[in-house]
């Protein structure tokens, strides 16, 4: 039997032992008496929140602790012993024997190293301790960690740092429980190692800066303003038994090769549709996970492509919403293996059909002010003119950040696997734009006019007909699935973000760039308050200029369209289509000035996240380009040799035996084909050989981007055109037609 032939048997014999799957079934939680407990009652049994610090903490310790936690700073020392001891307890009662700094460095993943509580008293007995020292900080190698050229390999100290404002939770695996810190990472010198110190950074920039817009037009109550996030997950679940049997899987995340099944997507069949019993399975098992770390999963259903899926959940401030969407990514992880899935987080794991995205639903709340602000959302149009003026200010400072720094957006949303995606008729462009809608877009258009500008701010917005926003605008705005930034109501949905990226970065820069728009807009009314009538009035005069500053950032139509490419370039936003030159606006002179001055990232900083990037995308680029040579040596060409092999020898049987050889025909487009690849094997070789001699990590990102790229979707062509010739039994690899819809 020959090496090929023995490769597809493992093929069928998976299919067949996919066939046989049933769902997994898993114990739900239930009471003494056996009723399966609700949803409520055992929500965050593995999280130690706000609750559970008032029911355990002293009053005056929790009352400073919430204090931290509200505004954001770093825990009184004074109190964390206390805090600490409470922590421990309840985490010894919930069977926990290890803690750890839980953080996030810059690989997007994250990280922890586990201490046990275990320890020796004076008199050298086992006691169990955890200080306040030990929550606070801890010390990993900040050496092995990226750095981007901050750190060097014997500059080995590094910190974490509890984050207060995200509370402790518990990892339960298979033989144990550990209690985990949600932490920042710097060096021995301050710098920021991870992706949750800019973030935190940049929530506190722009709270100062909304607080300081609002305080300035009437608002004096207003202490801290805070963005919110829902993430919107999606991703695939394919068998594990099929992913273990592709290289390109296990090693890049995404099918190097594989050509198109009959049925794909084309029926629209899968989204929304009823939820395959083995997906629900994992699903309802994810849910019950997260729901005991306190992650408020919401939303669950069919994406467009087969086998693609998405949970969502309710809104959270933005770092605690960054925390828990790692969780999701982790727990949905490690729940598909229990399923005997691999859940893929790829943004485009299978060529010709959907890939996946992070929906970044981004907005601001009011979150203490002892006024009638408390707990309203910015971005919620109101009944009355006065609110709607705040409402458009505030959009039109969000519109002010867009458009500076949307070059800036395009960077955050950067990565090998998002360049697959955007623009791919299934995701935003490149090209960041901001959609409104055609209510808020002629509100807008007539206000640029001067529509009511001569009759005084209140009469300006009666005329305009928005005096009571909300009723107006209710279901009178579509979604356009097409923009990388649209408003949907009272947020706006940063559709651009990949599905296996952290929201750290890509909220980090749109919580500075609306910062940064605040920031002119304030400048703007104190110029416009020493000859304005009053603020109302100056509101008005600012949001009409601002309207007209950013005309060339909204867009309405098809993001798909090659006629928006050419618009977009007529006004000069830029089109960033792959991550090497997207990459480089983190370093621009604009980028460095925005986000040094409002004190998120040092200049050290953003060249070290530059760099880190870079080297990602090389990184990942590289594996790519060794598996796939891999592949095509030692498993697609000997399938076809053996294949041309069996049809050269039934030909040369046939003529031996004087008897037409229709073979023929296609023995000859096998020959010719085998050929081929190995010419775009070759070529593959030599660019990616030439790729390797350049000096700088820039130069190799721009090569991979470009004729290395090139040469491995060549190769993929002609992959692809043999898969639909060679018969079955001989190709070794799991199609898309099983791995996508035999489950």
């Amino acid at each position: 039997m020959s090496t090929s032939t023995v490769g597809a048997n493992a093929r069928f014999e998976t299919i067949r032992e996919v066939n046989g799957r049933t769902p997994r079934r898993f114990d739900p939680p239930r009471d003494e008496h056996g009723k399966r407990l609700r949803v409520s009652e055992f929500y965050g049994v593995n999280t130690f929140d706000i609750h559970k610090m008032k029911e355990k903490l002293p009053k005056e310790v929790f009352t400073k602790l919430q204090a931290t936690i509200d505004s954001g700073k770093k825990l009184d020392r004074e109190i964390a012993n206390t805090v600490a001891h409470a922590i421990k307890e309840w985490a010894l009662g919930r069977g926990v024997t290890h803690f750890c700094h839980w953080f996030q460095p810059q690989t997007g993943l994250t990280a922890e190293k586990h201490d046990a509580f275990l320890t020796f008293d004076d008199n050298n007995r086992t006691v169990e301790k955890f200080t306040g020292s030990q929550l606070i900080q801890s010390e990993p190698d900040a050496s092995s960690f990226p750095s981007g050229g901050m750190r060097t390999t014997f500059e080995a100290r590094g910190y974490t740092a509890w984050d207060p404002s995200s509370p402790v939770f518990i990892i339960e695996h298979t033989n144990g429980k550990t209690l985990c810190i949600p932490s920042v990472f710097i060096s021995y010198h301050g710098d920021s190692l991870d992706e949750k110190t800019g973030l935190l950074r940049s929530m506190e920039v722009l709270s100062n800066k909304a607080v300081e817009l609002l305080q300035l037009i009437g608002y004096p109550g207003v202490k801290r303003v805070v963005p919110t996030l829902g993430v919107e997950q999606e991703y695939f679940l394919i068998d594990r038994a099929f992913h273990n049997l592709r290289p390109d899987l296990v090693m890049t995340g995404r099918t190097l090769v594989g050509g198109q099944p009959p049925k794909g997507q084309q029926l629209e069949d899968h989204y929304f549709g009823s939820i395959p019993a083995r997906a629900q399975a994992v699903m309802s098992e994810m849910e019950y996970e997260l729901y005991k770390l306190g992650v408020p999963v919401k939303t669950r259903h069919n994406e467009v492509a087969p086998s693609q899926f998405e949970t969502a959940p309710i809104f959270e401030e933005a770092n605690i919403a960054t925390d828990h969407n790692q969780l999701t990514m982790e727990v949905l992880k490690k729940v598909a293996l229990r399923h005997n899935f691999s859940a893929l987080m790829h943004e485009k794991p299978f060529a010709g059909i959907n890939g996946s995205g992070k929906h970044n639903n981004w907005a601001l709340q009011v979150s203490t002010s002892g006024s009638e602000l408390d707990g309203v959302n910015l971005l919620d149009p109101g009944t009355t003119p006065h609110q709607n003026l705040r409402f458009l200010l505030v959009l039109c400072a969000v519109l002010k950040g867009v458009h500076k720094h949307a070059g800036l957006l395009r960077a955050g949303i950067a990565s090998s696997g998002n360049d697959h995606r955007l623009g791919a008729n299934e995701a935003p462009p490149a090209i960041i734009s901001v959609f409104l809608g055609d209510l808020l877009s002629r509100i807008l258009n007539d206000i640029e006019k001067g529509v009511g500008s001569d009759q005084g701010a209140e009469a300006a917005v009666l005329k305009l007909g928005i005096s009571k926003l909300p009723e107006v605008m209710k279901d009178n705005t579509d979604r356009n699935r097409t923009s990388p930034f649209a408003f949907t109501g009272n947020k706006f949905e940063f559709r651009a973000v990949g599905s296996s990226a952290s929201t750290a970065f890509p909220c980090t820069v749109l919580n500075a760039a609306v910062a940064d728009g605040i920031a002119d807009v304030i400048d703007s009314l104190k110029k416009k308050g020493k000859n304005a009538k009053g603020m109302e009035d100056s509101i008005f005069q600012v949001v009409r200029e601002v309207i007209k500053e950013t005309h060339a950032i909204r867009f309405e139509g098809n993001g798909y369209s090659e006629e928006w490419v050419k618009e977009a370039e007529k006004r000069g936003l830029p089109n960033l289509r792959k991550t090497p030159e997207a990459l480089e606006q983190i370093v621009t002179e604009r980028s460095k000035k925005m986000l040094s001055g409002l004190g998120i990232f040092t200049e050290a900083e953003l060249v070290s996240r530059f760099h880190v990037r870079t080297e990602r995308y090389v990184k990942n680029l590289l594996i790519e380009v060794d598996t796939l040579k891999s592949m095509l040596d030692t498993q697609i060409l000997p399938a076809c040799y053996a294949y041309q092999g069996m049809l050269a020898g039934t030909v040369a049987a046939s003529k031996a035996a004087g008897v037409g050889a229709p073979q023929l025909e296609t023995l000859t487009r096998v020959v010719t084909l085998v050929t081929s690849l190995q010419t775009k094997r070759a070529a593959l070789d030599k660019a990616s050989h030439q790729c390797e001699t350049l000096s700088s990590e820039e130069e190799k990102a721009k090569a991979l981007a470009g004729p290395v790229s090139v040469a491995m979707a060549d190769a993929r062509t002609v992959c692809d055109e043999l898969e639909s010739l060679v018969a079955d039994d001989y190709w070794p690899m799991p199609k898309y037609r099983e791995m996508l819809f035999i489950s």
